[in-house]
């Protein structure tokens, strides 16, 4: 999501929004954030774009974790409710994986099984690769006996 959008969902100017950004910039490495360039905003123009994007310098550009940290810096009674919610909808997915990891009551995922259904897939991938190998070395031999036909 865009700043410009974000600022809109948090209730602040855009300018208070990349301003608690820049100040806390430690906290939104690559993965979180990335900026938009005026090159690449108007590469972009090319394809489809708002009229009020277009002229802009550059923009931060905000991935789903970096919506999560951007709702801690800001301070404002929207930012406030927006990462409490997030706070709450892990602690029940947490919760809901727990219960799917339960059968009869007992912890079902451990590291041994775990362990064994990596092997399982390892080893049915070498089998399969082994497979395509197979098939392809068999191609190329009947392809190179049609030829000295």
């Amino acid at each position: 999501m865009l700043d410009r959008h974000l600022a809109q969902l948090f209730s602040v100017e855009t300018r208070v929004l990349n301003q608690a950004v820049r100040r806390n910039m430690a906290l939104f490495p690559n993965d979180f954030m990335f900026t938009l360039t005026r090159q690449k905003i108007r590469d972009l123009s090319q394809i489809v774009i708002s009229p009020g994007l277009k002229h802009a310098p550059n923009v931060f550009a905000f991935t789903a974790q970096g919506v999560a940290m951007l709702s801690s810096v800001l301070n404002n009674p929207r930012a406030i409710k927006v990462n409490l919610e997030i706070m709450r909808a892990f602690v029940r997915l947490g919760a809901a994986l727990r219960k799917l990891n339960l059968r009869d009551g007992q912890p079902w995922l451990d590291e041994a099984r775990i362990a064994k259904a990596i092997r399982g897939l390892e080893q049915a991938a070498e089998h399969r690769l082994m497979e395509v190998n197979q098939s392809a070395t068999e191609l190329l031999l009947y392809d190179d006996q049609k030829n000295r036909e």
